[in-house]
């Protein structure tokens, strides 16, 4: 059992409060904004933890913690920092919010298409509220899951999240808890799952007052990010209780579907029972006591498949993660870039195998690594790896926050929509990536402090022009960086922007109606290459239903002999064909097994076998 941390508003204006704090010699909760200041003094229970429970307290009502008697500190475990990371926290009713999914019980992840969003910049407003009126066309999209970056209280107004310092606090300035409630319940009522992406590594530089509570970090670890979270010395009970309750809080109070965990690869420890089985353990048993299905995701860079395979296997249990393998090699065919760990991908059989099984580094060696990685995952089932072509790391970690669609032609766009909605695995679209958005994705921060400010931009200075890539650097502080990464919605009705905006829509329609492409099974699937002429092939299948795909890489003509059993192999989608804007089409709507055709250059068709 987890024990329940922060403000517990009980009704009729009392309030308990529960703060761990397991080195300190006394804790009192403090009400600010009264005439006369009144301070609430909390009794010393086991493990560390105090508690309090306190009359005439309303939901919005101020407070601070005043630790070993003179000390103010905000609520580690705060639901609201209604003025920002430096002041009082707000008690919040978690019953007022009246909730209207009770039908909904969430969706199988085999059949999630996840689409990522950054809150700030989805919207001109950057509100959770202005997000609802899109989800009806990205339902028309075809999309099933939103990802919300980190959405707990950052220093500021805008940053991507993973600076944030309150993890069980709703940020502000995106509209706090009810917001992001009313928007979590518009999407059950358009049948739309919501992830929550939670970062329990590390925690921002600014407004990070956890240290003055309790041992929640360690030198024993040198994380790239920050100090490391102590999971397995002194007193990391209490640690790994208030970040498991956290996970539970999302999924339980703001009824989020899945967490999807930031950088697993960053938690450091060395405890016979790891913090991310015992996270997955506890979000098993909320799943059996609510009565529906919660999933917890990953981005790990590991390539270990501990993280997917059940703890009865010495694995950590959780549902899916990441595959950046996927999306290395993908890149590198589309893009021809070969910096960074870009070098240890750009070949055809690669995406082959990964096609197959997932990672693509399964213990040889790497040379950006300059070491052997990975374990296999060829039996790990296709649903529990996430594919993508872009994502908010991939773009925003470049010097000018490129998205694809200014790196490669439309030809290409297509040919990485097709490759990732076509697999086998989940597909993960990062926002705007389904009309060709052009606005950049840049990194960007609003701290107050001037020294930070300053830290900060030489070091993002100094991590982009140390690499191959040119382009002006953005400052993060300066607003017009943030400014610069708003969508352009607008555009997906227009142009070129929609045409491509009906192909995402087109294949993910073939996704969810061809059984074969339905199927997720990675036994069912065949896939081989011509090296040379970066020619992909791929063939899928299900009882009766087949499916047969050929993706030209290459910026040439290629001739080749479908590797295909016998049948009635109708065309059913062709990107060269003038209404997707292609040069137009060239292959024949009927193929035969071994009857040499040619595909036009960066294009994709899809064959159904039918009769």
């Amino acid at each position: 059992m987890t024990v329940t941390l922060g403000s517990n508003y009980l009704g009729n204006d009392r309030c308990e409060f529960t703060v761990w704090a397991p080195t300190l010699k006394n804790v009192a909760v403090v009400i600010a904004g009264e005439d006369k200041q009144r301070a609430i003094a909390m009794e010393q229970q086991a493990e560390g933890y105090w508690k309090a429970t306190a009359e005439g307290i309303t939901p919005g009502t101020r407070y601070f913690y005043q630790l070993d008697g003179n000390l103010m500190r905000p609520d580690p475990a705060a639901h609201l920092q209604p003025d920002g990371v430096h002041g009082a926290s707000a008690v919040v009713d978690p019953n007022a919010f009246s909730w209207s999914d009770r039908s909904w019980c969430n969706l199988p992840l085999s059949e999630y298409i996840i689409y990522e969003l950054h809150v700030g910049t989805f919207t001109p407003e950057g509100t959770f509220e202005a997000i609802i009126p899109r989800l009806g066309v990205l339902k028309e999209l075809g999309i099933n899951a939103i990802e919300i970056m980190p959405v707990a209280q950052f220093p500021g107004d805008r940053n991507w999240g993973y600076d944030g310092v309150f993890p069980f606090a709703v940020q502000n300035s995106y509209g706090g808890p009810d917001k992001l409630k009313e928007l979590v319940d518009a999407c059950h009522q358009q049948g739309i799952a919501v992830i929550i992406d939670v970062v329990y590594n590390h925690l921002g530089p600014e407004g990070n007052y956890l240290p003055d509570f309790g041992p929640y970090f360690t030198n024993k670890y040198r994380p790239l990010w920050g100090e490391a979270m102590n999971f397995d010395e002194e007193y990391s009970d209490g640690v790994r209780n208030f970040f498991i309750e956290n996970a539970l809080y999302w999924l339980r109070d703001y009824h989020i579907d899945a967490l999807r965990l930031d950088a697993i690869q960053a938690i450091f420890e060395m405890g016979a029972r790891p913090f991310l089985q015992q996270l997955s353990d506890a979000v098993a048993d909320l799943s059996e006591q609510e009565g529906r299905k919660f999933y917890i995701t990953a981005e790990s860079d590991l390539n270990d498949v501990r993280v997917l395979r059940p703890k009865e296997l010495g694995g950590y249990g959780l549902d899916s993660q990441w595959c950046d393998d996927f999306h290395h090699v993908l890149h590198t065919l589309l893009t021809g870039e070969d910096d960074r760990y870009y070098q240890d991908f750009g070949q055809i059989q690669q995406l082959v195998k990964s096609f197959k099984e997932g990672f693509v580094y399964d213990g040889q060696y790497a040379p950006h690594r300059k070491r052997r990685h990975g374990n296999s995952s060829k039996d790990q089932p296709a649903h529990q790896f996430i594919v993508f072509s872009q994502n908010h790391d991939q773009t925003g970690n470049r010097i000018g926050g490129d998205r694809l669609s200014t790196l490669i032609s439309f030809d290409g766009l297509k040919l990485a929509a097709a490759t990732i909605l076509l697999s086998p695995f989940l597909p993960f679209l990062f926002m705007g990536e389904e009309y060709g958005e052009t606005a950049p994705f840049l990194y960007f921060v609003s701290h107050s402090d001037e020294d930070l400010i300053e830290a900060i931009r030489q070091d993002k200075e100094k991590e982009f022009t140390q690499g191959s890539e040119s382009g002006k650097f953005n400052n993060p502080q300066d607003v017009n960086t943030f400014n610069q990464c708003k969508l352009n919605w607008e555009k997906h009705q227009q142009g070129q922007h929609q045409i491509l905006w009906n192909f995402y829509r087109r294949l993910i329609e073939l996704r969810r109606t061809i059984p074969a492409l339905k199927n997720r099974s990675k036994e069912t699937l065949d896939s081989s290459c011509l090296e040379a002429e970066n020619l992909l092939f791929v063939r899928r299948w299900h009882d009766n239903s087949q499916v047969f795909y050929v993706i030209n890489f290459s910026n040439n003509m290629v001739k080749f002999e479908p590797n295909i059993p016998e049948g009635n192999w109708q065309k059913i989608l062709d990107s060269s064909e003038e209404s997707w804007k292609g040069s137009g089409a060239s292959l024949p709507d009927v193929i035969q097994p071994q009857k040499s055709i040619s595909i036009p250059p960066l294009a994709v068709a899809v064959y159904q076998i039918s009769g």
